[in-house]
């Protein structure tokens, strides 16, 4: 079908006929007779068929293939298609999948008409809530008895409602299972409430829609596909826009997108050219127009769309990319924008891109619930015991579920109420601590998990290095210059640009001038060949914005050396000499830079002479087979890697105007392609430009170190850690960094695996390195994959026993893979940190995500467990609060389930002795006060224990490996406490019954004050180092305890506990149930006492 270019660069093409009934085949041989003609703009408008539409008849699939195809050829998908009104069952039952989370129209391609509102997409509605009124019961619920403690405590307060079950009160039951629901629903409806709040604030919020008969001011919530929205400076934008106008006459503005992917520089956006164009903002509403917008996706690099203008000569199609959109909750940094309203609510690349991340258990918790169900089969076993000693006699049945209820408290429902709160206090501790600033911990249900790690997994670039580039070298081939001679560079440049003397100078300057011209052509590519933008900051400099800091870098070495980067918009370049001669180049086509194509090119006009010109600069590996052939590339790339700087090769090519101008007709071809648009520039590029380059020079550019990396590196590697450094950067720079930052020891051998596609090659290399002993590996991402996908469980055992792995060319799903791969090989602990968006996926696999706030933005630490300012505060995050957080969170666990075991076995002991009846022995407000205000406050003050010193925790960092082994909660240490708790309950039970007095409330006063008090002996017992307000909790809870024994006359005799009877008979009850434990730890220390008391003296 023939094509026609309008003025405004677009396509014309001639408008399609389909018959409505007819299928669409993508062919019809008498297409180029019919017509052009506008688009229809009313339901009175004639249908392909012409025939006047209905309603009926307008109605469209918005997500059909057809459409797609139709728009490509400027067929009557294009018209606009309104649905009509929805009954009102329909629209009833939308609301009602609405609140489940489900949507008829989400995720769908549309065609949109300019200023004419779309019928049923997506409400404009910011929606961050987990719950709504119908589902936040039923979901709090199903949340909480999915964990075996509160199911069990479940059935057990449900049992009591059988007559023949019921023991004691019934609120003894129901109360602490109550108020454990309440707490976390309350907490839950707290946050969700919160959340409701900044979404009716975020929904509330005000814009200006443009409308025929003016502006109009309206909330965010109320604007609709097809709504033209003006944007003003540093204002949010509501919702995922087509830019059509800005107030630059270039139609350029830029937006910052750090709300969006975590990345703090602004970016560059354009205007659709023909909007631009119009005379005025209402004549947007006189254009007859539509857009096309792709099925929305998750992607906010990339889009794919048209806008169609229909005028009198024919339709005209301009492409539209990712760099004519604004995405909902970016802002606006310059000037004001109109945007075409393309996509709503959930259809926005933020609410796609927000999830709620999968919740991470820790270790410790997964030992308490196979610990809990230990303690489910010792009540079991405890209760069938007492009945067969009874001889299962009559009901043996109830009475072996009364006795389960009456042994309820071994499985203590307190536990995970009091895990959660240390968890808390724990995070709150690392979030105040001043020797790390800035520390934030995003995810507070997993600080013990930083005790434990084993292996660490860490990004380079940012990580471990600053991310402050520098520019150190540059080499042309046959001269180098570095950083002591770049003097030099400034007089080439000057004499450059100095022409009249030039051209008056003798031949051995003349010679001098080759090199000058050489440097200046290297030194204006590198000035023209990027995506940098000057600003100006208040005081008048000039600053820079761009996505890399290596282009900062390189434009900031332009400047030095005498050629500054003055101004830049989308069309049009300016260069100032060091004579303060301004240098003009139009910008024709820019190709920016992509993780898959590794390079950047930019086609340019000199203004001064005429002449076009593409530049284009990557990575060593793809550059090499693009630029004519040399013969010391390969060597100096290798040169400087080992330098460990980062290296781009510069090309030229010249173009003449019959070469560009068939170049952009076919790129512009490429560009309304809807179908692989990316793969179809692509080619046309590779197709007509890049062959046989110039090879103008290379850069190599300095990341420097971060502070403190080498200290704390060995600190980890001392404490036990095993470092895996995944980057994307080549072997030689990683290998550097690796060797300067004393990853890799000195003298340790380094086994280099690269270039590895065979399968067979690569088990050679494995059995290779299974000879060697300490050694590091440097594996690229080929040669990594290969092993991956062939030899995986080979590779795995032969580089988990090595001291250091270093994984360069690394893709992002590379970096997850890898961490997947040893968590599922080990089932140890991993610890993943870096700074990135390519970080993201290896942070969130691992088991602990660290992310640092660094000048690749935060979109690493915003996706991380915790984040950090700099690499070094890991030492302190692991060594010292990992340990504390880990400790405290055993010695807790443990402490609470011996509080429940004791009372268990006072219990078992009482029915035993009264003919094994299934008869309580404490009740009401005592059994509820027991787990609360008696016990609670002493109990849980251990989460400020600490068992050595901060200066002896990071000074001796083989005290971590100790942790990784988990002896701090164990079976091991879990039946010592059954025993110490049987012994005691024993104790105390026995010599209270055999101390009887007249009465049976003075047996269960004297045994239930001898139990408090020897709960609080022994949590005193279990303090290493006392904090003041471990002190308070002592106090405060004996005067508690003395003053309800006058409140309850029902369980305590106020004149009895006034005697001196009662006191010496609890203290000697407290003595022989406690004594002995204290006598046993004294002996303990003084013959093998733990590793720390000797570090510390």
């Amino acid at each position: 079908m023939p094509v026609r270019r309008g003025a405004a660069g677009g396509l014309y093409a001639p408008v399609r006929r389909q018959d409505s009934a007819a299928s669409f085949d993508g062919a019809d041989a008498g297409a180029d007779s019919v017509p052009l003609r506008p688009l229809a703009r009313n339901a009175a408008a004639l249908d392909g068929a012409g025939v006047p539409a209905t309603g009926g008849s307008r109605q469209r699939s918005l997500d059909a293939d057809a459409d797609e195809a139709e728009m490509m050829l400027g067929g009557d998908s294009l018209l606009p298609m309104h649905s009509r009104p929805a009954p009102q069952h329909v629209r009833l039952l939308a609301r009602i999948r609405q609140a489940f989370g489900a949507s008829p129209r989400l995720g769908t391609a549309r065609t949109i008409e300019l200023g004419v509102q779309g019928q049923g997409f997506e409400p404009n509605v910011v929606r961050n809530q987990k719950y709504n009124i119908i589902t936040f019961i039923p979901l709090v619920l199903f949340e909480q008895f999915k964990f075996f403690f509160n199911l069990y405590f479940l059935l057990v307060a449900l049992s009591q409602l059988v007559k023949s079950l019921q023991i004691g009160y019934l609120f003894t039951y129901f109360g602490p299972l109550a108020f454990v629901l309440a707490v976390t629903m309350g907490k839950e409806a707290l946050d969700d409430f919160k959340r409701y709040r900044r979404d009716q604030e975020a929904n509330s919020e005000m814009f200006t829609r443009l409308e025929q008969g003016g502006r109009r001011q309206v909330p965010s919530s109320a604007l609709c596909v097809g709504d033209l929205v003006v944007i003003h400076k540093n204002q949010r934008v509501p919702a995922d826009c087509i830019l059509l106008r800005t107030t630059e006459a270039s139609g350029a503005c830029f937006i910052r997108t750090d709300q969006l992917d975590g990345e703090t520089d602004w970016k560059l956006r354009i205007a659709v050219p023909s909007s631009q164009k119009l005379p005025s903002d209402e004549a947007l509403f006189d254009a007859n127009a539509s857009a096309y917008a792709e099925k929305p996706h998750k992607d906010i690099h990339g889009f794919v769309g048209n806008i169609t203008w229909v005028h009198d000569r024919g339709t005209q199609v301009d492409p539209l990319n990712v760099d004519n959109t604004l995405w909902m909750n970016t802002v606006l940094a310059s000037g004001t924008a109109i945007g075409l309203v393309i996509y709503t609510g959930r259809d926005t690349r933020a609410v796609m891109n927000t999830s709620f991340p999968s919740t991470k258990v820790g270790r410790l918790d997964l030992e308490v619930n196979s610990l809990s169900k230990i303690l489910a089969a010792v009540t079991l076993a405890l209760s069938v015991t007492m009945v067969a000693m009874d001889g299962f006699r009559g009901l043996w049945y109830v009475y072996t579920l009364r006795f389960l209820i009456l042994f309820s408290s071994i499985i203590p429902i307190s536990l995970r109420v009091n895990l959660d709160l240390g968890k808390t206090v724990f995070s709150f501790l690392i979030m105040r601590d001043k020797k790390i600033p800035s520390t934030i911990v995003r995810t507070s249900t997993i600080p013990e998990e930083l005790g434990r790690v084993d292996y660490l997994l860490t990004d380079k670039t940012g990580t471990l290095t600053k991310n402050d580039m520098e520019l150190k070298r540059l080499h042309m081939g046959t001269i180098s210059y570095g950083t002591d001679s770049m003097e030099e560079v400034v007089e080439h440049v000057r004499s450059a640009f100095d022409q009249p003397h030039a051209q008056e100078a003798a031949f051995g300057i003349k010679r001098a001038k080759g090199i000058s011209a050489r440097v200046k052509d290297i030194v204006i590519a590198l000035a023209l060949c990027h995506n940098v933008t000057p600003v100006l900051d208040e005081s008048g400099d000039i600053g820079y914005q761009a996505s890399s800091p290596d282009e900062i870098a390189i434009v900031k070495w332009t400047e030095s050396v005498g050629l500054t980067l003055y101004f830049r918009d989308i069309s049009l370049i300016r260069l100032r000499t060091p004579s303060g001669q301004i240098l003009e180049y139009e910008i024709l086509e820019t190709f920016p830079f992509t993780s898959e194509t590794k390079r950047m090119g930019i086609i340019l006009r000199d203004l001064a002479t005429g002449e076009i010109m593409f530049f284009q600069k990557g990575a060593d590996v793809v550059m090499a087979r693009i630029v004519a052939y040399n013969d010391w590339l390969d060597e100096e790339c290798g040169n400087m890697a080992r330098e460990g700087l980062r290296t781009l090769v510069i090309g030229r090519k010249r173009l003449s105007e019959d070469l560009y101008e068939e170049f952009r007709q076919q790129l512009q071809e490429a560009k309304i392609s809807l179908t692989d648009r990316g793969r179809a520039i692509q080619g046309v590029v590779s197709q007509y430009l890049e062959r046989d380059l110039e090879l103008l020079g290379l850069t190599g550019v300095e990341d420097k170190l971060q502070d403190d990396v080498k200290l704390t590196l060995e600190l980890l590697r001392n404490a036990g850690l095993r470092i895996w450094m995944l980057t994307g950067d080549k072997i030689e720079t990683a290998t550097c960094i690796a060797i300067s930052s004393k990853l890799v020891s000195r003298g340790q051998q380094i086994h280099a695996v690269a270039k590895i596609s065979d399968p067979a090659a690569a088990l050679s290399e494995l059995d290779a390195l299974r000879i060697k002993g300490d050694c590091a590996l440097v594996i690229d991402g080929e040669s990594l994959q290969t092993c991956i996908d062939h030899h995986t469980s080979e590779f795995m055992q032969i580089a988990l026993r090595l001291p250091v792995v270093v994984c360069c060319r690394c893709s992002p799903t590379q970096k997850a893979d890898v961490t997947r791969l040893i968590k599922d090989s080990t089932k140890a602990r991993t610890c993943a940190i870096g700074d990135g968006g390519n970080d993201v996926s290896m942070i969130q696999t691992a088991h602990v995500g660290v992310g640092i706030v660094g000048k690749e933005g935060m979109q690493a630490s915003l996706a991380a467990d915790f984040s950090i300012t700099q690499f070094s505060h890991l030492a302190r995050l692991l060594l010292w609060h990992g340990r504390n957080s880990y400790k405290r969170s055993a010695k807790l666990s443990q402490f609470v389930i011996h509080r429940g075991l004791i009372i268990s076995v006072m219990q078992a002991v009482f029915s035993a002795l009264f003919y094994f009846a299934p008869i309580a022995l404490y009740q009401g407000m005592l059994l509820v006060g027991y787990a609360t205000w008696y016990t609670m406050a002493p109990v849980f003050s251990l989460v400020l224990d600490k068992d050595i010193s901060e200066d002896t925790a990071l000074l001796y960092p083989e005290l971590y490996k100790e942790l990784s082994k988990g002896r701090a909660l164990s079976y091991k240490t879990f039946f010592v406490w059954l025993m110490i708790s049987v012994y005691q309950g024993g104790a105390i039970m026995m010599l209270a019954i055999w101390l009887f007095e007249d009465e049976f409330v003075r047996v269960v006063s004297i045994s239930f004050t001898a139990l408090i008090f020897n709960e609080l002996l022994m949590v005193a017992l279990e303090i290493t180092t006392w904090h003041r307000y471990m002190i308070y909790s002592q106090l405060g809870t004996v005067a508690i305890y003395v003053g309800s024994m006058w409140l309850l006359p029902a369980y305590f005799d106020v004149h009895f506990i006034a005697t001196t009877t009662f006191v010496w008979k609890v203290a000697l009850i407290t003595a022989v149930s406690s004594l002995p434990l204290y006598l046993y730890k004294a002996v303990q220390w003084r013959i093998n006492p733990p590793s720390y008391t000797k570090l510390e003296g």
